[in-house]
This record gives C-alpha cells, structure tokens and sequence, in this order.
C-alpha cells in the first residue's frame, strides 16, 4: 500500500510541474486579406460551417475550449494545430499557387467525403463541428465549384 501511495504522490507532483510549461498560443486579432473567406466570399452557410469545423486547426485563430490550459492536453492541442495549419492554413490561401489550391481542393473534397475531416478526436468535444450529410454535400458541391473554376 505504501507502494501506491509513493507512485500517486509522484505522478501528483509530475502533474503539478507540468502545467509549468505552457505551450504556444494559436491567436490573432487580424484576419489578413489572403483568407479563403475573404477572397471567395462564400455564401454565409459555407463561412460558418467552415469556421466551426476547420479553422481552429486550419486557420490562425483558435478558439481554445476550456481545457486548454491543462496539460498534457495543452500540448496535445498544440500539436495537433500546428499539423493542420502544416497541411492547410485558410488565412494563407491567396498566397498559394493555383497548383496548390487545386490540390488543396481535392483533398479537402475526398477527406470530408471520406469522413476524415474533421478529427473525430475535434469533434468529440466539439458537436458543433459534425457535419450532417447535407452539410457535407453543401461543402464538397462548394469546394468542387472553387477546383472546376481554377482550372
């Protein structure tokens, strides 16, 4: 029993230390001219589903939930921001390539078509960010539109 209490203690005091290293904080009050929804304007159905279930990780500005200061949980939304705005960053869309959107676009289509987007790790914790089948057809019929006009 002494044994448990020893290991309880010292993870205890592991946690405790822990939340001493904070991590970097995904913010800006800009929204700079080369955001996707500033320069294709989408009708306000496409903004919004696009806000609540691709720019916490895909854009410059999280809106962090409440647990994001504890770690090791902070770090793990860390990272997982930094991968996605790695692969695609909305608020940096202008200044990519036509090359580069198109395939941009098609990734996008395929990972909502193939349910890979949003992190089903997001939207445990973020209903809001579900997407309903018509959601997703609204978004890929969307997406589409943008790729044909690009090429």
């Amino acid at each position: 029993m002494k044994i448990l209490k020893t290991i309880a203690l010292i993870l205890l005091i592991a946690f405790i230390a822990i939340q001493f290293f904070p991590t970097e904080r995904n913010e800006s009050d800009v929204i700079p001219k080369t955001d996707f929804l500033l320069v294709n304007n989408p009708p306000e159905n496409i903004g919004t589903l696009l806000k609540e279930s691709c720019y916490d990780c895909h854009s410059n500005n999280t809106e962090y939930p409440w647990y994001n200061k504890m770690q090791p949980a902070a770090w793990f939304l860390e990272e997982h921001i930094k991968e996605g705005k790695a692969e695609l960053n909305f608020n940096e869309w202008e200044n990519y390539s036509d090359r580069r959107k198109n395939s941009k676009l098609k990734s996008i289509i395929n990972q909502i078509k193939d349910d890979e987007m949003p992190l089903s790790s997001y939207t445990l914790f973020h209903r809001d960010a579900i997407l309903s089948d018509a959601e997703k057809k609204t978004l890929i019929d969307y997406m589409t539109k943008i790729k044909d006009s690009l090429e």
